[in-house]
């Protein structure tokens, strides 16, 4: 079993701790739509990347239409 030989004090665990808090997100915005998207990421509300459509947005389903 495993057994500390000194306490560790509360400055050394914390100061240990201190690079581990989560950083803020980076948004940036897109440059065909203007929305905020992720760096390096296809954007969610356009489908566009590096100013090209790599993801094909349908702008509304119509759901009766598919039902039937």
């Amino acid at each position: 079993m495993a057994v500390q030989q000194n306490k560790v004090s509360k400055s050394r665990r914390n100061n240990r701790r201190a690079h581990d808090a989560l950083v803020a997100a980076n948004p940036n915005e897109c440059p065909n739509c203007g929305e905020l998207k992720r760096p390096h990421h296809v954007c969610g509300s356009c489908g566009h990347y590096a100013d090209r459509e790599v993801v094909a947005m349908v702008d509304e389903i119509d759901l009766d239409e598919d039902a039937a």
